[in-house]
Formats: C-alpha cells, structure tokens, sequence
C-alpha cells in the first residue's frame, strides 16, 4: 500500500498540471483510481471475524483491481484452500456483488467499494453461506448428506491451509 500512495505522490510531482490529450486523459483515470484505492484500503476493517464452520480459520483472497474500476467490479480469488459450497478448491468465488450483471439486481455498481467486497467475502462465511445454490456441489451435497462429516472436513481444511 505503501508504494501504491508514494507512487501517486511521485507522478503527481513529476507530471506538474495535467494537459487535455489521449494519453494524459488513460493516465488521469488511473490515476483517480488509484487515489480512490488508496482510500477505499485505508477505510477497510482489517480483521474481520469468522463465525460458524470457518471460524479460527485465516483466509487469503487476491483482489485484481481493473483500470476500469469502478465501473467495472474487481476479480476477486481466494487462495487458501477451503471447503465451502460457494468457493470451490481452486479459489473461485460465487458472490453476486462480484458480477457485472446480476440477476437478483445485486451485482456490481459504481456506487460499491472494496468495503463492499471485503464485506461480501466475510458474509460467505456467516450469512450468506448458501447451500442450496452452490458453486462447489461436492460440498453442498457432503452438508446435505452429513452436517458433523462436513464440519469435520472444514475443519480439517482450517488446520492444514488456514492458519
């Protein structure tokens, strides 16, 4: 983070006022979204807890902001191993915020913030953990058949991958 706010501060230094063509008009909007980045990670809460199966389990997830952001949402990872009907074990997320078009209307918007994904992230794991539609059916259909198995199986995932 550090280098992303000496990096806007060095440009803006080096550039001096901003002219009105092609190639400055691309630098001006990453450079917006940069500052508006800067902004966004320093408001973010930086421990969010895990309740339910996942609880005590740490959880990575790599978040690729596009030049187009915000207009367009981030692409979001998750790069710990995890047992989960909305995340399968290659790191694919199932979160609706995530998509430009949604079809329940609760996809992405320019008015959202990475504050709403980091959130929407933590809520898989509480509220939004939804079973009934999965992404990973395996994991589904294993806490259809066996909820002590299931919780038995994330658990194992917790201590070999999120700690």
């Amino acid at each position: 983070m550090l280098t992303l706010a000496s990096k806007l501060k060095r440009d803006d230094g080096v550039k001096g006022p901003r002219t009105s063509n092609p190639a400055s008009d691309s630098t001006r909007r990453v450079s917006i979204r940069d500052k508006l980045l800067v902004k966004e990670v320093a408001e973010l809460e930086v421990n969010l807890p895990y309740e339910g199966y996942y609880q005590g389990g740490k959880f990575q997830f790599e978040i690729e902001v596009p030049d187009a952001y915000n207009m367009v949402p981030p692409k979001v990872k998750c790069l710990t191993r995890i047992w989960h009907p909305n995340i399968t074990e290659t790191g694919e997320i199932c979160l609706s915020l995530l998509r430009e078009h949604s079809i329940d209307g609760t996809g992405w918007a320019p008015t959202r913030t990475l504050k709403d994904v980091v959130w929407g992230l933590n809520s898989l794991f509480t509220d939004l953990l939804n079973f009934d539609d999965p992404l990973n059916i395996e994991a589904a259909e294993h806490h259809l058949r066996d909820k002590e198995d299931f919780r038995n199986k994330v658990e194992d995932y917790i201590k070999r991958y999120a700690r």
